[in-house]
């Protein structure tokens, strides 16, 4: 294997090391967030994740990234977050 191969793969895994702790700490926050809401509706909240998705996409372009890749990757991970705080939704109704 090509030795720059190898030094671009060894960073690559250092940030998803770093976005993996991220990811687990805006998991925190939703968790959070389930237990202030209402209603399913307020978990889907369609207006944020639009307000969010632009958000995102502006500083994709500040970054020098790609605004469709970000928009994209937080369409999925928005997606996982809401089904996760839909099920934290639904146990607290139950507790």
């Amino acid at each position: 294997m090509n030795a720059d191969l190898t030094e671009v793969r060894r960073a690559i895994d250092a940030i998803d090391a770093e976005v993996v702790q991220r990811l687990a700490a805006r998991e925190r926050l939703v968790r959070r967030a389930a237990a202030l809401k209402t209603d399913e509706q307020a978990v889907r909240a369609p207006a944020r994740v639009e307000e969010v998705i632009a958000k995102v996409r502006g500083l994709a372009v500040t970054a020098g990234g790609s605004p469709e890749v970000v928009e994209r990757v937080y369409r999925a991970m928005i997606s996982a977050f809401i089904d996760l705080e839909l099920a934290e939704h639904r146990g607290h109704d139950r507790a």
